[in-house]
């Protein structure tokens, strides 16, 4: 049976470098030992076993080294292993973001400077952006093996060393306290915010997943994508972390040009605007995405004016 070609995937961003769908022979090419993972499924197409955690880590060292010339990448067992395309287009989306505010241009360069909350033992949103937009980026977590882990990717790979520079949060309920000093300036801050209220929680939701991917029913799941507490739960959930943040952003407003974060349920956009308008943000943002059948969004906010905005020294 002759493979199908794969359509194009029109609810990623335009410039996502996964937008044709995953062309497995290049990734194969350039990382042979994704072959083993890699079958024809039902529709004619070769995809990978999306349940099996090797399979899907295999698939995202192949796309880290074909699309971002990451020669080496890997993370520990039980770590977050993100969906690249989904990363991707929150880097793409916050580049279309950051043009708003310069007069239409996308800015690149290592003056561009974000601060990535919760950079997980992966490294990934910094390994994209500066791979596409030449950003240089600060991560910060409260997970000192994550943050080791992300040191040993960047050691690996020596584009990283000048872009991307590390620090521990050393007090887990603060997100920007201990991290902003008075003299930094970012462009923007990114963060995928634990979503769950708690590990119970947090299991269920794998579980459901894993079941919707293999079409079976579970009770144990090997968790495809992994995740520590910090990455996929914490008191207050999704909703309790970006308030927070909020909150903490307003002593930091000249500080930044655009504060970011995803948010995956739709549910907690009502409450989480009205903290905005609480601390007075100038302009809030939403930004929506999709990828596959799952769908988030990024919201962004600012406490500058238009006219600070396009002051604003990229």
């Amino acid at each position: 049976m002759k493979p199908k070609t794969i359509t194009e995937k029109t609810n990623l961003h335009p410039r996502n470098l996964d937008r044709f769908g995953y062309d497995f022979d290049q990734l194969i090419t350039i990382s042979p030992e994704l072959e083993k993972f890699v079958s024809i499924n039902e529709h004619a197409i070769k995809t990978i076993d999306f349940s099996n955690p090797e399979a899907v880590k295999a698939l995202n060292k192949a796309l880290l080294n074909t699309h971002f010339g990451i020669q080496k990448w890997d993370i520990p067992a039980n770590y977050l292993c993100p969906p690249i395309p989904g990363r991707a287009d929150y880097i793409h989306y916050l580049a279309d973001l950051l043009a708003s505010s310069n007069n239409g241009i996308i800015p690149e360069g290592e003056t561009v400077q974000g601060l990535d909350i919760g950079i997980g033992a992966n490294c990934i949103y910094p390994i994209i952006g500066n791979a596409a937009y030449g950003w240089s980026f600060v991560g910060t977590d409260i997970d000192e093996k994550a943050i080791q882990n992300c040191k040993k990717i960047i050691q690996n790979n020596p584009n990283l060393i000048d872009a991307i520079s590390l620090q521990s949060q050393t007090e887990s309920r603060f997100i920007f306290k201990n991290i902003f000093t008075p003299e930094d300036k970012f462009t923007f801050t990114i963060c995928n915010p634990p979503f769950h209220n708690s590990k119970e929680e947090a299991t269920k939701a794998s579980i459901r997943k894993i079941n919707n991917l293999e079409n079976t029913r579970t009770k144990n799941p090997v968790l495809n994508f992994g995740g520590q507490n910090a990455e996929l739960w914490c008191e207050g959930g999704e909703i309790g972390f970006v308030t927070q943040m909020i909150y903490e952003s307003a002593k930091y407003p000249m500080q930044c040009l655009w504060f970011t974060t995803l948010v995956s349920k739709k549910e907690n956009l009502s409450s989480l605007y009205k903290t905005l308008n609480k601390v007075s943000a100038v302009d809030i943002k939403t930004i929506d995405m999709a990828q596959g059948q799952k769908s988030s969004r990024i919201v962004a906010w600012t406490f500058l004016s238009q006219e600070q905005q396009k002051a604003w020294k990229f």
